[in-house]
């Protein structure tokens, strides 16, 4: 945690923010409902390896506090102390564990927000429902420091909208001393050696996806009988037998400590997994898979967007992506940091995908003006009951 600073100065920033900004009640009604969480919160010390910022502190900015709508276990809290002891803006930070959970809240105005880093398919709807500001880039240099295929991306021509703040795809864990053969199929999900021990995402988006993968269908299908292709898919899979649950983040602690043979999961998620049990495994099924970006935004009920970019220009910051990505495991959208991987992290599917794996992966598109969207949603409620 920052210096403690004195008593006065803590007063007069404390004064200014709570007559600057008013706060939306908390909501608990949600199963994903945001948990407000101050900088304070984070661990002590800070990181001897980040360097110090070059810019000098606006005066403006001195006195301005943001609110940071982001994933759960997805940022290295040091990082929080280090922007605010560098600028003297304040951070609350809330999570969330879906897009579709941080849409809601955004499009109904529940909560106004500075930040916001959804994924791709997600920032694609946000543009279209004019929910985001367009990002003033001079504000951002950093951008400069993105590697060059995440840059101008097809869901935000010019990163007009949005700047990449990590990446990675979805695979399945497996546990090679529970599942004996390599796994390299989707199909691996229907194995009922491991009947009960198979864990599958608390998400509708790339739940979904695995049924069409397995019909032989676009993850962004809008096509009647995929979807009912993908719905049978996923209910005889739930009926077998073979699956346990649909979680989400609860997942990599339960393949760390041996308690489940298979689960779909995030890259990052399973690296983590993977370092703490070394008989886990990583794969990317053959049939293909979804790839994935998630960009940090700034919503059109921002009360300052000047300090909100500065956060997103900090996140940037080679130092600053380095100490984040050693935290959360996810791949960098940053040049330095990728140059810098060491051969392990080169050699790491979870963490470096080849271009072949990435080839056979899919982005996800918005798919809430397609004319069977509403389909997406029957499903996922057909496989929750």
């Amino acid at each position: 945690m920052k210096k403690v600073l004195a008593l006065m100065l803590v007063a007069m920033l404390l004064a200014v923010a709570l007559t600057a900004c008013k706060k939306a009640d908390q909501k608990t009604e949600e199963p994903a409902a945001a948990v407000e969480e101050t900088v304070e919160e984070a661990a002590e010390a800070p990181a001897e390896e980040a360097e110090p910022a070059e810019e000098s502190k606006p005066e403006s900015s001195a006195r301005a506090e943001i609110k940071v709508y982001n994933w759960e276990d997805y940022i290295d809290r040091e990082v929080l102390n280090l922007f605010e002891k560098e600028t003297g803006i304040h951070v609350n930070y809330v999570t969330f564990s879906q897009n579709e959970d941080m849409y809601t809240k955004l499009s109904t105005g529940a909560e106004s927000y500075d930040v916001v880093i959804p994924s791709e398919y997600m920032i694609e709807r946000l543009i279209k429902e004019d929910l985001v500001v367009e990002l003033n880039l001079d504000n951002i240099p950093n951008l400069e420091n993105v590697v060059d295929n995440l840059r101008d991306p097809i869901y935000d021509p010019g990163n007009a909208h949005s700047v990449p703040y990590m990446w990675g795809t979805l695979g399945i864990v497996y546990n090679t001393d529970m599942v004996t053969t390599p796994v390299t199929s989707w199909t691996a999900l229907l194995d009922e050696t491991v009947e009960g021990k198979i864990f599958m995402m608390d998400s509708m988006r790339d739940t979904v996806a695995i049924g069409l993968i397995m019909n032989g269908s676009s993850v962004n299908s809008d096509d009647l009988d995929e979807l009912e292709a993908a719905r049978k898919w996923l209910l005889d899979q739930k009926d077998s037998g073979v699956v346990d649950g649909y979680i989400l983040d609860q997942a990599k602690d339960m393949m760390a400590g041996n308690e489940a043979a298979m689960a779909v999961m995030y890259s990052g998620d399973a690296l983590y997994a993977m370092e703490k049990n070394d008989k886990l495994a990583y794969v990317i099924p053959d049939e293909g898979s979804n790839i994935w970006v998630d960009g940090m935004c700034i919503p059109k009920t921002t009360q300052n967007q000047e300090a909100a970019e500065q956060f997103i220009n900090f996140m940037c910051r080679p130092d600053i992506a380095k100490m984040n990505m050693d935290y959360i495991y996810y791949s960098s959208p940053i040049k330095q940091v990728v140059e810098e991987l060491s051969e392990e992290e080169l050699a790491s599917t979870a963490m470096n995908p080849t271009d072949e794996m990435v080839k056979r992966c899919e982005y996800y598109v918005d798919i809430s003006s397609f004319k069977n969207a509403g389909v997406y949603d029957d499903i996922w409620m057909d496989v929750l009951m």
